[in-house]
C-alpha cells in the first residue's frame, strides 16, 4: 500500500456516515471497547510461542553443557586416540572443551550482526521463524556428533546455536515491545527473561543422571533443542506480525489494522494508532538508520550510553562467577557430592521464581526501582559472600550463609537486571532506530559474555574469593549510573521517553523539529479542524511516515 492510500485513512469519521470509509481504522460502538486493554489471548500466545522457541533455547544452551562435561571430554579423548593413535594431551583437551563452550558467544555475536539485514526484509515474526533453521540444524549436528565420531560437529553445532541465540535475543524483545500496549509493555517484555530462566532450569533438570545426563544418552540433551524450534515453526505463522513494522516499514495499513485488532482483542484501535502515528511524526521517512548513524546521533546519545551500560553490567555483574563456585560451596556445607546436582536445581528454581515475580510487579513498581534495587542488592550480597568465603573454615554455619548469599544474588539479578535491559532497548528508540539499537545492545552483550568466559579464570586465580569484590564494584557503579541517568519508562510512549532524555542530550524533542519542518514545507497551509486526520495527511504528504 502506497502513501496515497495511507493518507486517505482519517482517524475521525463523519457522524452521518453509516459505515467506516474504505481503509479507515474502525471504531467500535461497544461501551467496553476501550476497557479491553492489556492481556489478550493473542498477546499471551504470541509471547509464549515466541519465547519458547527463542529465549528458552538461549537459557537451555547456557546450562546444558554442564552435566555431560565428563562424557564430552571422554568422547573427545576417544576420537583423538582413534584418529592419531595416542591419547589427547590434557592442555589440548582443555582447549577443545573451552572452545566448545565459548564459541556459543562468538556465534551469538555473529547472529546479532545479522539481525538488521535479515529483519529489514523478513520483519519480526518471519525472522523468528527463519531462525528456527539454525536451531534445528544445530540440534542435528550436536546430537549426531557421537554416532559420527566427529567432535567438530559438536563445536560447529554450538556456534550455529550461538547464531540462533544472537538473533533471538535481538528480535524477540523487539517483537514483544512492538506488539504490546504501553500499559503492559514491561510485563510482556519480561517474558524474555522468564523463559531464559526456565531454559536454564530445564537444562539442569534434564542433565540429571536419572534423565539424560548419563553416558549413553547425553547426545539426547542436544537433540531436545529441536523441539521448541519445531513448536515455534508450526505455531508462529498463525500469529500476527508487529503492527508497527507493517505500518511504518511495509506501509501495509490493512495488515497493521488486522494485527492490532487481533492482538488487542477489539475493533476500536484508533487510540493505539494515534500513539503509533505520534512516533511516526518524529521521523522523516522510515529509512532504517545504521549503527554508525545511531552512535553519532546527538538526540539519542544518552539512550545509547544507557543501553551499553545496562547490557555490560548484565554480563559483567558476576552471575557467571556464581556458577563457578556453586558446587564447591555446596560441598563445603557438607552436602554429599552425589546430591549436589539436585541441590543445584534450587538455583534454577530461584531464577525462575524471581523472574516471574519481576514480571508481575514491573508495571506497578517500574523499571527504575527494579534495576537499581537489583544491582544494589547484588553489591550487598557480593560483599557478604566475600566475607563468608574467606571465613568459611571458622565455623560450621558459615558455608550455609554462603549458600544463602548465592541464592540471594541470583534472585536479585533475575528480579531486575536479568530482563529489564532488553525491555529498555525496545522502549528507548523509535521505529527506524530500533534494529540498530538492538545490534548495539547485542554486540555489547555477547562481547561481555565472551570477555567474562575468557578472563574470569585468570581473575579467580589471581584474586581468589576476593574476585567477588570486583563484581560488587561493577554492580554498584551500574546502580549509581542508573540512579542519576535513567528516567522511569513505565506506561510512557516512545515520544514521552525521548522527551525525558531531551534535556540531557541537549537536543530539542524530535517532534518539535518535525513540526517545524512541516511548517517550512507548507508555510501557507492552514490547520484543518479535522485534527488527527489532517495531521496524518500532512505527515504522509511530507514524507514523514
Amino acid at each position: 500500500m502506497d502513501s496515497q492510500e495511507l493518507s486517505s485513512a482519517p482517524l475521525t469519521q463523519d457522524p452521518s456516515h453509516r459505515g467506516p470509509p474504505k481503509g479507515a481504522w474502525p471504531r467500535s460502538g461497544k461501551p467496553g471497547g476501550r476497557r479491553n486493554q492489556g492481556w489478550t489471548c493473542s498477546l499471551v500466545v504470541a509471547s509464549l510461542v515466541g519465547a519458547f522457541g527463542s529465549s528458552f533455547l538461549y537459557g537451555y544452551n547456557l546450562s546444558v553443557v554442564n552435566a555431560p562435561t565428563p562424557y564430552i571430554k571422554a568422547f573427545y579423548n576417544e576420537t583423538w586416540e582413534r584418529r592419531y593413535g595416542q591419547p589427547i594431551h590434557p592442555d589440548t583437551l582443555t582447549l577443545l572443551f573451552s572452545v566448545t563452550v565459548s564459541i556459543f558467544a562468538i556465534g551469538g555475536l555473529a547472529g546479532t550482526l545479522m539481525v538488521k539485514l535479515i529483519g529489514k526484509f523478513l520483519g519480526r515474526k518471519h525472522t523468528l521463524l527463519a531462525n528456527n533453521v539454525f536451531a534445528i540444524s544445530a540440534a542435528l549436528l550436536m546430537a549426531c556428533a557421537l554416532p559420527a565420531g566427529a567432535f567438530e560437529m559438536l563445536i560447529v553445532g554450538r556456534f550455529i546455536m550461538g547464531i540462533d541465540g544472537g538473533v533471538a535475543l535481538s528480535v524477540l524483545p523487539m517483537y514483544l515491545s512492538e506488539i504490546s500496549p504501553k500499559e503492559i509493555r514491561g510485563s510482556l517484555g519480561q517474558v524474555t527473561a522468564i523463559f531464559i530462566c526456565i531454559g536454564v532450569f530445564t537444562g539442569q533438570l534434564l542433565g540429571l543422571p536419572e534423565l539424560l545426563g548419563k553416558e549413553s544418552t547425553w547426545p539426547c540433551l542436544f537433540a531436545v533443542i529441536a523441539i521448541p524450534a519445531v513448536v515455534q515453526l508450526v505455531s508462529l505463522p498463525f500469529l500476527p506480525e508487529s503492527p508497527r513494522y507493517l505500518l511504518f516499514e511495509k506501509h501495509d495499513q490493512v495488515g497493521a489494522e488486522k494485527a492490532l485488532q487481533r492482538l488487542l482483542g477489539k475493533e476500536d484501535v484508533s487510540r493505539e494508532l494515534e500513539e503509533a502515528l505520534a512516533e511516526g511524526r518524529t521521523q522523516r521517512g522510515i529509512r532504517l538508520v545504521s549503527v554508525w548513524e545511531l552512535l553519532r546521533s546527538p538526540s539519542v546519545r544518552w539512550q545509547v550510553l544507557t543501553v551499553v551500560v545496562t547490557m555490560a553490567c548484565y554480563q559483567l555483574c558476576g552471575l557467571n562467577a556464581i556458577w563457578f563456585y556453586t558446587n564447591s560451596i555446596f560441598g563445603k556445607a557438607g552436602i554429599p557430592p552425589g546430591n549436589i546436582p539436585y541441590i543445584t536445581l534450587s538455583t534454577g528454581g530461584i531464577e525462575t521464581l524471581a523472574a516471574i515475580f519481576s514480571g508481575l510487579v514491573i508495571e506497578r513498581l517500574g523499571r527504575r526501582p527494579l534495576l537499581i534495587g537489583g544491582f544494589g542488592l547484588m553489591t550487598l550480597f557480593f560483599g557478604i559472600l566475600t566475607a563468608t568465603l574467606t571465613l568459611q573454615d571458622r565455623a560450621s554455619w558459615i558455608p550455609y550463609l554462603s549458600i544463602f548469599c548465592i541464592l540471594a544474588i541470583i534472585a536479585s539479578f533475575c528480579s531486575g537486571p536479568g530482563g529489564i535491559p532488553f525491555i529498555l532497548t525496545g522502549e528507548f528508540f523509535e521505529q527506524a532506530q530500533r534494529p540498530a539499537a538492538f545490534t548495539v545492545a547485542g554486540t555489547v552483550n555477547w562481547f561481555s559474555n565472551f570477555a567474562v568466559g575468557l578472563l574470569f579464570p585468570f581473575i579467580q586465580k589471581g584474586l581468589g574469593t576476593y574476585c567477588f569484590l570486583a563484581f560488587a564494584a561493577i554492580c554498584s557503579a551500574g546502580a549509581l549510573y542508573l540512579y542519576f541517568v535513567l528516567p522511569e519508562t513505565k506506561n510512557r510512549t516512545h515520544a514521552e521517553i525521548t522527551q525525558a532524555f531531551a534535556r540531557r542530550n541537549k537536543a530539542h524533542p524530535l517532534e518539535e523539529k518535525v513540526d517545524a519542518a512541516v511548517t517550512d514545507d507548507k508555510p501557507s497551509e492552514r490547520p484543518d479542524a479535522a485534527g488527527p486526520s489532517s495531521t496524518l495527511d500532512k505527515c504522509v504528504k511530507n514524507g514523514i511516515i
